[in-house]
């Protein structure tokens, strides 16, 4: 009755989740080996299988990454997490119901792939500020998207999908808020349960970052409150700066008063001198916080210097060097050197002076922003025992911030009012952030996760091969023949159910155009109105939350947040069921009872 390429692809099907489970290969490296299997096998030719890689989708994918990368060097998204998690609030649920619903609400009106690629760098960097997991937040955020894009016509390109198949079959596609009526209460529900819960069974994988303790090296930096930081008249612990990662308030300098140690009631006031030690990522990024400036600096502006052109040095000063003996102040360092002192370490000692009045010593380690010339040019100078670059800290100037936002907001415009294709925007937006060159092209091919977009890409090849084998169609023929003895409601549950089966073995699209004849012929057969089983077909395919598969958005937070096939597993196949239901139960009401 079947053919060998029906078995050679169940076979293949059957392996591949195995692997994918137990983690044997990497994702890509196995979902990329059946695609040339089922080549081998002769289930799909080359133009199917690579196919995949000329889809917009996949290609829209890739050009985002680079543009969250610009946003993020440029400061837009590391201002944005702030905004969306806060600094203060000690429930995960609140936090997670304060971020969640503004995500969701965005992508009902705008595609949600670009939603979820921005918002990746941004929780990454929030987190590890805040010495939060960011395997916390990622899946989370990839949900709320996801039952955002049910709420409108436009919120994903499932929902777009069924709406041209109804168009084509000539029943009349869905209106704009056609599919609200379901997506709304389902999106409510959905985002309240995963705020709730998913925090409770998700890992507990935080980014390596370095312990302030015995063996790590101090950097000292001094920091005076101006008027316009937003914690004035703040407690130290409400500013948020009792717990940070990788930095230590050890002393406030108040009316040339020193106050050590601080509590965590202490309030900031105005003209406080703020004295942190810390990780030189830490503090370079502590003194771009707006109403804390380090020392004036009349050459460099601290808060809007460009990364491309200036860089962070460690330097530590030699017995010979003419710096010996002379403060900060005195020492001329930005007129000998042409370079600016951030921060400075002694081993062994916290200095508790402030910076301007340190006596420099031989072994002491200067965290320098110079030049990109200062390694070549001091390296082998008598002054310093080591030159050595520190870690590259994103910054430009306050403009570029500017500008990249107004792209960002051109390029959604242009997507949400359909000025020109979504591939073609995204894209534009890409280049014209690359030539005004808020970022370099190097970054720009480093952004890319290739990964991920080889998984998207391997995935309708194989979608093709469920459906070239006939195993596609076999299996839901089979389920919805089990279920038709349960009446119009058991149908429906079928036809839902698959469709979101699929979606988590293929793509959401693709489940969704393979579903679409199967669930209006049953429909036909029972003799009832095709369209709200062709809604559930559209729902089910972008409801899906129990693999990375089957949602671009799923795929793109997999290894970003140190995610495991399991971690999805086990939070994923509850939701499925659970909102399934739910869909399924308001899909009915409103059009059979």
């Amino acid at each position: 009755m079947f053919d060998f390429a029906f078995w050679y692809t169940i076979i293949l099907l059957v392996l591949m989740t195995i692997v994918l489970v137990k983690e044997i290969f990497d994702p890509d490296i196995a979902i990329f080996s059946v695609l040339l299997l089922l080549i081998v096998g002769r289930v799909i030719n080359l133009k199917e299988a690579f196919a995949g890689f000329s889809n917009s989708g996949m290609l829209t994918v890739g050009f985002l990454f680079i543009i969250a990368k610009a946003l993020q060097e440029t400061g837009v998204l590391n201002r944005l997490g702030d905004i969306l998690l806060g600094n203060n609030i000690k429930s995960m649920s609140v936090r997670l119901i304060r971020f969640l619903f503004p995500v969701s609400a965005i992508s009902a009106f705008f595609n949600n792939t670009p939603i979820v690629a921005m918002l990746i760098p941004v929780i990454h960097t929030w987190a590890r500020k805040h010495d939060y997991a960011v395997s916390k937040f990622l899946i989370p955020l990839s949900y709320a998207a996801i039952l955002g894009g049910t709420c409108t016509l436009i919120g994903t390109s499932t929902n777009l999908v069924v709406h041209r198949l109804m168009i084509e079959t000539g029943i009349g596609g869905m209106s704009f808020f056609e599919i609200s009526k379901i997506g709304i209460p389902l999106m409510f529900i959905g985002v309240l349960t995963v705020s709730i819960f998913s925090h409770r069974f998700l890992p507990d994988r935080k980014e390596p970052i370095i312990e302030l303790g015995d063996h790590t090296r101090e950097f000292v930096i001094e920091l005076k409150v101006q008027s316009d930081y937003r914690y004035l008249g703040y407690s130290i612990e409400e500013a948020g700066l009792r717990h940070l990662k990788g930095l230590f308030l050890f002393q406030i300098e108040r009316n040339h008063k020193i106050m050590a140690p601080v509590g965590h009631e202490e309030t900031i006031q105005l003209g406080d001198r703020l004295f942190f030690t810390g990780l030189p990522r830490t503090i370079i990024e502590l003194q771009k916080t707006p109403g804390l400036t380090v020392l004036k600096d009349t050459k460099f502006d601290l808060k809007n210097y460009n990364s491309d052109k200036l860089k962070t040095f460690e330097a530590v000063i030699s017995p010979s060097s003419p710096l010996i003996g002379y403060n900060i102040r005195e020492s001329n360092f930005r007129g000998r050197y042409n370079a600016a002192i951030l921060a400075i370490h002694r081993s062994g000692e916290r200095i508790k002076k402030k910076v301007g009045d340190i006596v420099l010593r031989a072994g002491d380690t200067l965290l320098i922003l110079a030049g990109h010339n200062f390694l070549k040019d001091w390296y082998n100078s008598n002054d310093f025992y080591l030159v050595s670059e520190s870690e590259k800290i994103p910054s430009k100037p306050r403009w570029y911030l500017l500008f990249s936002l107004s792209i960002l907001f051109l390029m959604i415009l242009s997507m949400a009012l359909n000025i020109l294709p979504i591939l073609a925007s995204v894209s534009i937006a890409a280049v014209i952030l690359i030539i005004s060159k808020c970022i370099t092209p190097h970054e720009a091919r480093k952004s890319v996760e290739w990964s991920v977009l080889l998984i998207i890409a391997s995935s309708f090849g194989i979608a093709k091969a469920l459906d070239n084998s006939g195993v596609a169609y076999f299996m839901a023929n089979k389920l919805i023949i089990m279920v038709g003895s349960f009446g119009i409601l058991g149908i429906l549950a079928g036809v839902y159910f698959i469709t979101s089966l699929y979606t988590e073995i293929i793509t959401n699209n693709a489940a969704a155009a393979l579903l679409f004849p199967i669930a209006f012929s049953v429909a036909h057969q029972a003799g009832v109105d095709p369209r709200p089983f062709l809604i559930a077909v559209a729902i089910g395919g972008s409801a899906c939350f129990a693999t990375p598969l089957g949602y671009q958005t799923n795929l793109m937070v997999y290894g970003p947040g140190g995610y495991r096939f399991k971690d999805f597993l086990r939070i994923g196949i509850p939701m499925n069921i659970f909102i399934g239901c739910i869909a399924i139960t308001i899909i009915y009401a409103l059009n059979f009872m």
